[in-house]
């Protein structure tokens, strides 16, 4: 046969594959890939940690307010207009810096968790997951890695290019293009949730997880963790839902609320031990 006759496959196709009429392909492939590399290392359950992608490890926090301060140091005092600026960057650092806490913590329950689960007979029993990317979410994978156990993240391309962070397991560092692949996969094995303060997507991750719930569509015993009840007050009035008619009471049950890592550990070990272990 002629080779220069040799026409190409379909499914080896690239052009036809990025195409739009191979959406569903695409689709089913963000299902079937992930689905196999589980099932090789045998993970099952998760606790899923949501928050901002912005939010600065305590240190380079420290540093940027420092390089702020200097510059304010060296200003000369006619330049009304840049001391302005900066004073305005300052005030945004001094914010990044209290925000830092929650990386600490972060870390700190991922650790935990970690730790605790390693102890199991099945060592991999609780994997933390997260979205991959920086802030809350490196920071989850980071004491994961720290307690030597499995770390996984769940990255979405993004259009400023979100990248993973360099602390999850290889093997488990999965690349999403649909967001709702990427949110059935965190919805699927997830036994526990951790919700650190964040903004519109943690607040999208937050409800539709609730709502599932709610309408019993995640028939499984899910443990919904809010870190930081005075942050979440100020964001979201849950009694006021309740008082208004728009959720029932025993919707307040679905949350609980934690302000330490330690706190929060005993919680959820006592959750998972009861709905998972016992």
């Amino acid at each position: 046969m002629n080779n220069q006759n040799k026409v190409c496959k379909a499914y080896y196709n690239l052009e036809f594959l990025g195409s739009r009429e191979a959406r569903v392909i695409r689709l089913l492939a963000e299902y079937l890939e992930p689905l196999r590399r589980l099932k090789k290392y045998n993970i099952i359950n998760t606790i899923v940690f949501f928050g901002s992608a912005r939010i600065l490890p305590p240190g380079e926090a420290r540093k940027n307010m420092k390089i702020i301060k200097d510059k304010l140091k060296n200003l000369k005092p006619s330049d009304f207009k840049r001391k302005k600026k900066l004073l305005e960057q300052l005030e945004i650092a001094k914010q990044n810096l209290k925000n830092s806490k929650y990386y600490s913590d972060t870390e700190k329950l991922a650790y935990l968790l970690t730790k605790w689960s390693k102890s199991l007979k099945n060592k991999n029993s609780f994997v933390v997951c997260s979205g991959g990317g920086p802030g809350i979410m490196e920071a989850a994978n980071k004491g994961a890695r720290k307690a030597k156990g499995l770390s996984m993240g769940f990255n979405i391309s993004l259009p400023f290019e979100q990248q993973s962070n360099r602390f999850i397991t290889p093997e488990l560092n999965f690349e999403f293009h649909y967001f709702f692949m990427r949110k059935f996969w965190f919805a699927y094995m997830a036994k526990a949730l951790v919700i650190m303060p964040g903004g519109f997507g943690t607040l999208d991750e937050l409800m539709e997880i609730l709502t599932l719930v709610q309408t019993n569509k995640l028939r499984k015993k899910i443990t919904i963790v809010l870190y930081d009840k005075k942050f979440w007050d100020q964001i979201i009035d849950f009694n006021a839902l309740y008082k208004n008619q728009m959720i029932s009471k025993r919707d307040l049950n679905l949350i609980k609320f934690f302000d330490t890592p330690e706190d929060a550990f005993n919680y959820l070990k006592k959750c998972l031990t009861k709905n998972y272990i016992n």
